[in-house]
């Protein structure tokens, strides 16, 4: 069975299947009703911190906006459902468009799911702007000219940032390598992207040792043996689930990263989690769109760290940045149709307003291209225990644009990571 990245559950076509005869989708149009935007994410299991952090977002950015008079002079509320499977999220999809008659449907982490619920929002000709999903099958895009899916960047944005990141910091420091990855796509789509682009920058290695655990395994004791028995220079890992900071804690105790280079594209998914006590310094350490600590952000940024931290005790990650990203561009497609049409715009008008408008979201200035993928800002950089926080921060900031990491429309991901012109 074939898994995309946070999809580990089901495949797509679990869900496909439950796909039932098309509506049209209807939204209430009356101006002095609220707006109503429907909230796909989960709250429990794997992804569950990261659905709950996305959801703090949306709802501070809710809150916000609507004291500036919400989107195009409508207020909005939240209609909030969980993300789970395919087939349960399909069914929670149509009930958020067809019964409650949302005019958005917002969300959406695993791409697995994704590809279930994407059809159908086609059909039912429904907005769907997703935070962290995908329509990939693997590293191909199998909805090249969706009309009202929007997605998120594509996933291996993060292994081409830390690979070029590894080569950066750490070329001729080594030559013997070792993964451990979880057990799907994304997991061995990182990790061969990182092979890959070491061999186009001209680094020999050696690949002593790759390890495959399935996805929530928390007893990685036998890895971690085979991983040390090894002696690799440096240890490639995708993992963004519980099982990265278990890894890094077992890991830590059995002396495995003592003088080993370590490299970890999609760690700030965990950042809470990975504390200074078992995390080594220097390592690549990937936040995706959102830093927290990046001192260079913007005003918005520093507002909702701040409140965010004050109210939840924790710093928050990128699914606070996609939730919010997805409510900007939105909000901006509807008042661009808006204006242009001197009325309240249909779908299509929207969809269509929303493509290249560029907005400023937590981790800065992103747009939709037209094939309605995102483009957004990326931080990665060597990592440092050093700071007020119990948790690694970035020594160095490195800021590179989705534009730079990601195969442009059309391309095939790994004849394009052999001849694009690299930022690094």
């Amino acid at each position: 069975m074939k898994h995309t990245r946070r999809a580990f559950s089901k495949l797509a076509g679990a869900g496909i299947a439950a796909v039932a005869t098309p509506q049209l989708f209807s939204p209430a149009i009356a101006q002095d009703k609220p707006l109503k935007i429907g909230i796909l994410a989960p709250r429990s299991g794997a992804a569950g911190t990261a659905g709950e952090c996305g959801i703090r977002a949306v709802q501070w950015a809710a809150e916000r906006m609507n004291k500036e008079g919400g989107i195009a002079g409508r207020k909005f509320e939240l209609v909030i459902e969980e993300e789970t499977n395919p087939k349960d999220t399909i069914e929670r999809f149509r009930r958020l468009v067809l019964q409650e008659k949302v005019d958005a449907v917002h969300g959406l982490i695993s791409t697995g799911v994704s590809l279930g619920v994407a059809p159908v929002a086609e059909e039912e000709q429904a907005l769907l702007v997703m935070w962290d999903g995908t329509t990939q099958d693997g590293v191909k895009e199998v909805m090249p000219k969706s009309r009202y899916v929007f997605r998120s960047t594509d996933n291996e944005c993060e292994a081409v940032m830390a690979s070029l990141l590894a080569v950066k910091y750490f070329k001729g420091q080594f030559k013997r390598i070792a993964g451990i990855n979880p057990d799907y796509s994304y997991g061995r789509n990182n990790w061969e992207a990182f092979r890959q682009i070491l061999k186009r920058y001209g680094v020999e290695v050696e690949v002593v040792a790759e390890q495959w655990p399935k996805v929530g395994t928390l007893d990685l004791t036998s890895n971690i043996a085979a991983l040390k028995a090894a002696k690799a220079d440096l240890i490639f890992s995708s993992m963004l689930f519980a099982d990265l900071p278990v890894f890094m804690k077992q890991g830590a105790a059995a002396g495995l990263f003592e003088g080993t280079k370590v490299v970890l594209p999609a760690a700030g998914w965990q950042i809470n989690q990975l504390k200074k006590e078992f995390m080594p310094e220097g390592v690549i350490f990937g936040h995706n769109t959102l830093y927290f600590a990046y001192e260079q952000g913007s005003a918005l940024q520093k507002a909702f760290v701040m409140d965010y931290m004050d109210r939840y005790k924790e710093v928050p990650h990128w699914e606070a940045d996609r939730a919010y990203f997805a409510l900007a561009a939105y909000k901006a497609g509807v008042e661009a149709a808006q204006k242009a049409g001197g009325k309240w715009p249909t779908q299509d008008k929207v969809s269509e307003a929303m493509l290249g408008v560029e907005v400023e979201s937590l981790g800065g200035k992103g747009r939709f291209r037209k094939d309605r993928i995102a483009e957004q800002v990326f931080y990665q950089g060597p990592s440092t225990n050093k700071n007020q926080y119990d948790f690694p921060t970035l020594a160095s900031v490195d800021v590179l644009q989705a534009s730079q990491l990601q195969k442009p429309p059309g391309a095939d991901f790994w004849e394009w990571i052999k001849t694009a012109k690299m930022p690094v």
